[in-house]
């Protein structure tokens, strides 16, 4: 005779989901202490299956040393490829290296660049996510994949819905970036008119280290906005 499964004590699985909220509210709170005592960040983004010896790699390591040179510490999601490379930079110039940890099947583990009391371990995305706007005065989006989209749609989504001031977002990379933004432009913004043209003020193209630095300090010297905390 078959095995039949039980059938869910649905009264029980909303009361576990009601407990989770406590979980939550844990991670949202360690994170809002220990971040807001980092100073001004930039977060880096990008694939973590980006190699040491890619030029991607490299030249994410240049920015995060040329930004953390110049007074700004880095944010990454604290894994390996880009967000390693972003680390590494920040920890070689002897500036802040941030790591926002999360558990995944794959890929995902600490890497050894991180400050050893800012690395900073999550089980839910959302809550990352709102630590990397939060807490950042700017976002450097390298090339990457679902993830490194992601990250970088929700940032431009709350900017442009007015749920967050405004602060830039530098992809780096023409060659990799140019067709998504071509079909923004021609697709969204001029064929369907479902994105305004000023939406997309504030996204950069850029190609190296000097680029990135020279967007953040014009932002930020040419506006009224203050660094968000």
């Amino acid at each position: 005779m078959r095995n039949e499964a039980k059938p869910k004590n649905w009264n029980e699985v909303k009361t576990n989901d009601s407990w989770a909220i406590f979980k939550i509210m844990g991670e949202f709170v360690s994170g809002y202490e220990k971040l807001s005592k980092i100073g001004p960040c930039v977060s880096i983004f990008g694939s973590a299956r980006t190699l040491p010896n890619d030029p991607y790699y490299l030249l994410a390591e240049n920015i995060a040393k040329k930004i953390t040179e110049n007074g700004y510490g880095v944010i990454t999601g604290g894994g390996p490829g880009i967000m390693e490379a972003g680390n590494k930079g920040a920890h070689l110039a002897g500036g802040t290296s941030v790591g926002l940890n999360i558990a995944l099947p794959f890929e995902q583990h600490d890497n050894p660049y991180i400050d050893g009391d800012k690395s900073i371990d999550f089980d839910y995305f959302f809550v990352r996510k709102v630590m990397f706007v939060k807490y950042s005065q700017g976002f450097v989006v390298m090339p990457g994949g679902f993830g490194t989209l992601d990250e970088l749609f929700e940032a431009i989504t709350l900017i442009q819905t007015h749920k967050i001031g405004k602060f830039p977002i530098i992809l780096v990379g023409t060659k990799f970036w140019k067709g998504l933004m071509d079909w923004i432009k021609e697709t969204l913004v001029q064929e369907n008119k479902n994105v305004s043209p000023e939406d997309l003020d504030l996204i950069h193209l850029v190609d190296n280290e000097d680029e990135v630095l020279e967007i953040l300090n014009n932002f930020y010297n040419d506006s009224e906005l203050s660094p968000n905390f």
